[in-house]
């Protein structure tokens, strides 16, 4: 069976959900903060609503993989589906009493957030079964990059529908796409496991995780950390330095927009090296490319120059595209996966909350181009750990060849399938 026909067999059960709920979060992203302020939240608890997508997914990683590993991680794609329903249909009551009608709006986000944790790690851990290892990292870039063109294409779905329906149309579109991804995990088949593995599953506990992988988190995870950290700092570096520069809102969009294409765009090529060459030899470039974008950006001083530095910036996300997801799908156990991968997530969404603190702190202090300047040294602080850390030819695996000591064995953890977490 060839490579081409394998992952087409999973290419409507993989990706069609993935970029559906990715076209639902990019269709509700942009107006979290209007429809909080439009029941009377003022600016600055809008912008806590709006940071309830990520807390709910950091409060519910750990407990996300401990719902996929006792239950299966269909059934918890179905949960996660069956809670983005409930989390959108709240965000949709539109009470009398404003300050009753914010709470509501606000739980409704919470649980949004927290279902996006359990479908992502679900449907990473599922598909990392599902897919031979020399072929991994192609599948899970592919995963990571469907996600993004949903985001990417969701505003622009979500403003045609608030043309007719106004704010409630983008959650009409966000609602339609979480419903046809559950019709679609609805037919996906379960992962067969036996009894044996079945019931090694239900004794695998978060602690038990933790300290057989300690050394392992404390290595490879801080590289994870940190990438995450430059990764969301990218996120608010662009709009925050076109308005320094006095540039129009539209025409940082723009630029957003572009630089976000360039990412969309990339994806496969990278799994594709990641699989034929390893993992180092996208991880350590990503992250390089992200920290010189960031340390040119303060010598930008117009459109032109800002566009080409955000350009830069997108490239340099995209050939990294899920290379977090594949890290952790190489060194997670193959009994308590879920388990583990819950522990990987969180790592990498503390990275997500610490950028953009750094860039807060030091910009506070000393100003926005020495707090980017810093950010750019946490970049090159990334690809330092990761090449310290991931093994040279880690990955790099041949169909009918047994792979090389992968980044769990380097750090000193056992591999999946060596002994089992208690």
């Amino acid at each position: 069976m060839t490579e081409e026909f394998r992952l087409r067999q999973i290419a409507v059960a993989a990706y069609g959900p993935a970029t559906l709920f990715g076209l639902a979060e990019g269709a509700i992203f942009p107006v979290i903060a209007l429809s909080a302020i439009d029941r009377g939240a003022t600016t600055s608890v809008a912008a806590l609503v709006a940071a309830l997508i990520g807390i709910g997914s950091i409060a519910t990683n750990i407990p996300s993989g401990i719902l996929a590993t006792r239950i299966g991680e269909r059934r918890a794609m179905l949960v996660a589906a069956g809670i983005t329903i409930v989390g959108l249909a709240f965000c949709l009551i539109d009470l009398r009493d404003h300050e009753l009608s914010l709470l509501t709006y606000a739980f409704g986000v919470l649980l949004i957030g927290a279902a996006s944790s359990v479908y992502n790690l679900a449907r990473q851990s599922y598909l990392t079964e599902m897919v031979p290892p020399h072929m991994r990292a192609r599948a899970l870039s592919t995963l990571g990059g469907t996600m993004r063109i949903g985001v990417f294409l969701g505003p622009f779905i979500g403003a045609a529908a608030m043309h007719f329906w106004g704010l409630d149309g983008a959650y009409f579109v966000a609602l339609a796409a979480i419903v046809a991804a559950t019709v679609i995990v609805y037919r996906v088949p379960d992962l067969e496991l036996d009894e044996k593995r079945r019931s090694a599953a239900a004794a695998v506990t978060t602690v038990g995780i933790v300290k057989q992988y300690r050394r392992l988190f404390l290595t490879l995870g801080m590289g994870v950390l940190l990438l995450s950290a430059i990764r969301q700092t990218r996120q608010i570096v662009i709009p925050l330095w076109a308005a320094h520069l006095g540039l129009e809102p539209s025409v940082s969009s723009i630029i957003y927009g572009v630089a976000g294409a360039i990412d969309a765009l990339t994806f496969y090529p990278a799994g594709k090296v990641m699989d034929r060459y390893g993992r180092r030899w996208v991880a350590v470039p990503s992250t390089i490319v992200l920290g010189v974008s960031f340390a040119l950006m303060p010598l930008t001083h117009g459109v032109a120059t800002l566009a080409l530095v955000a350009m830069i910036m997108g490239f340099g996300n995209g050939i990294g595209s899920g290379i977090v997801m594949t890290l952790g799908a190489d060194t997670s156990p193959a009994v308590g996966r879920p388990t583990f991968l819950g522990v990987w997530r969180e790592l990498a969404d503390a990275g997500a909350g610490i950028g953009p603190v750094i860039l807060s702190a030091v910009t506070a202090v000393a100003g926005l181009a020495l707090g980017i300047e810093v950010s750019a040294v946490v970049g090159f602080g990334a690809a330092a750990a990761l090449w310290a850390w991931i093994p040279k030819n880690a990955g790099r695996v041949r169909a009918g060849v047994a792979p090389p000591p992968t980044a769990a064995r380097a750090a000193g953890a056992p591999l999946a399938g060596d002994s089992e977490p208690s």
